[in-house]
């Protein structure tokens, strides 16, 4: 009987401490978003973070690593991860930005980058904008739960919306789509690696704040943590270093 209670008690202390473990690591999702978040194989997929980097990669990981949680970061098309910080503690995704509307929908841990939304027209084009109507009637390329393709829906903009970004500089180039919704440095340099150069920014706005989002039913205390610990990587320099190194 004591031999019993023993084994029971062993096993219950083993749940708990799982439980534990479990509650205190925290799952991260980004996606292929050069230079802010990017694989470092060019791949379109990474299971870890010593594959994954980028200007808010880096410093996402340096938030995580100041806070003392464990953590895993993949690299998957930027849908997935969205809803899965949606529905499940402790899972976050970065970097997005910060709306009104969003606001409600997660807990925010930031800002960890700036992003000037930018319309792009392909390679050699003469067209120009002089304010965001003028692309009114125009087939805009964009990706599902992207915020800047969301605010173009919304006002009636017509969009071609498809899973992931990394196609639409190929689309534009082909005359898929006539404008491309992306993001003043990124747009560029996500084209550069599908060989797309020369890529004209016709009109630039928004210039918005990116965060690390993480689901509603995430503990207080880890976004407290996670921000304390964002709040040091400032004061101690490794927040602007890592931009440095990325020319900002």
């Amino acid at each position: 009987m004591q031999f019993m209670s023993l084994f029971l008690l062993a096993i219950l202390s083993f749940f708990s401490t799982s439980q534990v473990f479990a509650a205190e690591r925290l799952y991260m999702y980004t996606e292929n978003f050069p230079p802010y978040n990017m694989s470092t194989n060019g791949r379109a997929f990474e299971h870890s973070a010593d594959k994954i980097d980028g200007i808010c990669t880096e410093r996402a990981k340096a938030v995580l690593d100041q806070s003392g949680y464990d953590y895993r970061i993949k690299l998957r098309n930027w849908n997935y991860g969205y809803n899965r910080a949606l529905s499940k503690a402790n899972h976050g995704i970065f970097c997005t930005t910060y709306t009104e509307e969003r606001a409600p929908l997660f807990k925010w841990v930031g800002p960890l980058a700036q992003n000037l939304w930018t319309i792009f027209a392909a390679p050699g084009s003469t067209f120009t904008m002089e304010k965001l109507e003028d692309a009114k009637g125009k087939t805009i390329g964009g990706y599902r739960n992207d915020v800047r393709s969301e605010y173009l829906l919304k006002r009636g903009y017509k969009m071609s919306v498809i899973d992931s970004d990394d196609l639409n500089p190929k689309r534009l180039a082909l005359g898929q789509i006539d404008l491309w919704i992306a993001e003043r440095l990124g747009g560029p340099y996500l084209a550069s690696q599908q060989d797309i150069e020369g890529l004209v920014p016709v009109f630039s706005f928004n210039d918005v704040d990116l965060y690390l989002a993480m689901s509603p039913d995430t503990p207080d205390e880890v976004i407290e943590d996670l921000n304390k610990a964002l709040e040091t990587i400032r004061k101690n320099g490794t927040y602007d270093a890592i931009g440095t190194k990325y020319g900002l």
